[in-house]
């Protein structure tokens, strides 16, 4: 099936990191490892995404903030939840 850029951008994680932020660090190198596509959003570069990320959070810049393609939103998960949440 042929997707359009919409489509495969919906079909694509977003991750709002930070480059200061370690749980931003282990979160991608678990989903490296585990041949996982996302987009990498850095909030400090980004205030439009900034403010998502204050949207989904009650007003907390929380990172790693990461939404799924399904809708799902994950905030700081363990590396258990993200791998689960991945299906890795």
């Amino acid at each position: 099936m042929y997707m359009t850029d919409t489509q495969t951008d919906r079909a694509r994680m977003k991750l709002y990191t930070t480059k200061w932020c370690g749980d931003c660090m282990m979160t991608k190198t678990v989903l490296d490892r585990a041949g996982i596509d996302y987009e990498e959003i850095d909030i400090d570069d980004n205030p439009d995404a900034a403010a998502t990320v204050l949207a989904i959070n009650g007003g907390f810049k929380t990172v790693p903030t990461l939404l799924l393609p399904d809708g799902r939103v994950l905030t700081e998960p363990s590396r258990q939840e993200l791998l689960s949440a991945v299906g890795a």
